[in-house]
């Protein structure tokens, strides 16, 4: 639930609303929501990246057995090689998808 009340929080930003509401914001969070997978996460290996945050996300891959990270600080996301995935940013992850098979 930390990462889902962290992407609420950044996206109810002003900056972040733009031209939508915030009820719209919501109603996007809720179906998020509806859609996602709870997962379990542990804290055995901490730290491996720079922003605590940032392992959290990094953690949550782990356990949930994600190939990618797709982030616009792909930067921020060296350290996750060594857990066998790829942090993309989501243009990058776009235009490999487009050019499989």
């Amino acid at each position: 639930m930390s990462l889902f009340a962290e992407y609420s929080a950044v996206l109810k930003r002003p900056e972040h609303l733009l031209e939508r509401s915030p009820a719209q914001t919501d109603a996007f969070l809720d179906f998020l929501l509806s859609v996602s997978q709870l997962q379990d996460i542990y804290y055995l290996w901490r730290p491996v990246l720079t922003d605590p945050d940032d392992d959290m996300v990094l953690e949550l891959a782990v356990a949930a057995g994600c190939r990618y990270i797709i982030t616009h600080n792909v930067a921020d996301f060296c350290g996750c090689l060594q857990f066998g995935i790829d942090a993309l940013t989501p243009g990058a992850f776009l235009r490999w998808m487009g050019e499989r098979p």
